[in-house]
């Protein structure tokens, strides 16, 4: 059967037992994974992970050894209770073994969930669930949030109800927002009214959303390493959450200095100050490996070019500047 997005929160709600396999698909892969999580604990418990009642297996696994889902689906677990047995990252090529497993299927197996990336009406896997009478296929796509997403990203966190005001305000955020960021702010949210009584205003609200300034520097990372795709989301999420144009074009001259400093000198990333430790240092060593010195030039100017644009009284919107840039 075929299934929308919208029906999650009541899957998530309360597991339907007599389903045998979701396939959770589409191109907003962030949805997809963030489903996969939801409905294997929903269907198996907060300890399904700790009594081993979740078994995952990649495309690429079931690829190599056929019987793997089937032999998940029959397992009988040491610990009482429902088990899951997850495939990631299936595709076509997957449905012959995945589609008979389903017919094998009978009450007390483990539950199945199948998540693919974009599918299309032609995909043998896309066809098998939803022409299956009882088997389930949930299409993820890369919409903005809908009300209904932030309402169970509130209620998953723990966070309180909120004014009408608050939540159209919020609603608004998470317009620019993937749900994996959306969910960070409502666990900020909640934290925030933990033990306050009182209704939260969108003043306070907007006060909490502002992005912190690791975020940021995330966000430029992501434009230093040519990801295209994810710079544009990550931009457009910055200036929803209130960050001006001016300050990502600033942290973005600094990051690319600290580049062109590490790539022009001997000692390389050792010569900035402050010195760069962990995760960031690694990034910043894959980019500067991946830059020459003339185009980080070049990015510098364009740069300051934007910055001097950003700061005249060009009539050109700042946030379509910025991300040209």
């Amino acid at each position: 059967m075929k299934l929308t997005a919208r029906a999650l929160p009541g899957l998530l709600a309360k597991p339907d037992a007599s389903v045998p396999a979701f396939l959770l698909f589409g191109a907003d892969q962030i949805r997809v994974d963030a489903a996969r999580a939801d409905l294997a604990k929903a269907i198996a418990g907060p300890q399904g992970d700790d009594e081993m009642r979740i078994t995952r297996i990649s495309a690429a696994e079931l690829r190599r050894d056929v019987a793997l889902l089937l032999d998940a689906m029959k397992a009988v677990s040491f610990f009482p209770g429902p088990r899951v047995a997850v495939v990631e990252g299936a595709t076509d090529a997957q449905a012959a073994t995945i589609v008979p497993a389903l017919d094998d299927w009978a009450p007390g197996d483990a539950q199945v969930i199948v998540t693919a990336g974009s599918l299309t009406a032609k995909s043998a896997l896309r066809k098998a669930f939803e022409g299956h009478k009882s088997a389930a296929a949930v299409a993820f796509y890369d919409d903005p949030l809908s009300p209904a997403e932030v309402e169970e990203a509130l209620r998953l966190a723990g966070a309180p109800v909120l004014p009408q005001a608050t939540m159209a305000a919020l609603n608004d955020l998470a317009s620019g927002m993937d749900l994996t960021s959306f969910r960070g702010l409502a666990e900020k949210i909640a934290l925030y009214a933990m033990g306050d009584s009182a209704p939260m205003t969108p003043a306070e609200l907007a006060l909490i959303a502002v992005p912190t300034e690791a975020e940021v520097d995330e966000t430029i990372a992501v434009v230093a390493e040519g990801n295209l795709g994810r710079a544009a989301e990550a931009l457009r999420k910055l200036t929803v959450q209130g960050i001006g144009p001016v300050t990502l074009v600033l942290a973005a001259t600094r990051h690319f200095r600290g580049l062109h400093r590490a790539k022009s000198d001997p000692a390389g990333l050792g010569a900035l100050r402050p010195p760069v430790f962990g995760p960031l240092r690694d990034q910043m060593t894959r980019q500067v490996r991946a830059w020459t010195v003339p185009a980080l030039e070049q990015a510098l100017e364009i740069l300051t070019e934007t910055d001097l644009r950003l700061r005249s009284s060009s009539k050109a919107p700042d946030g379509a500047l910025v991300e040209r840039a």
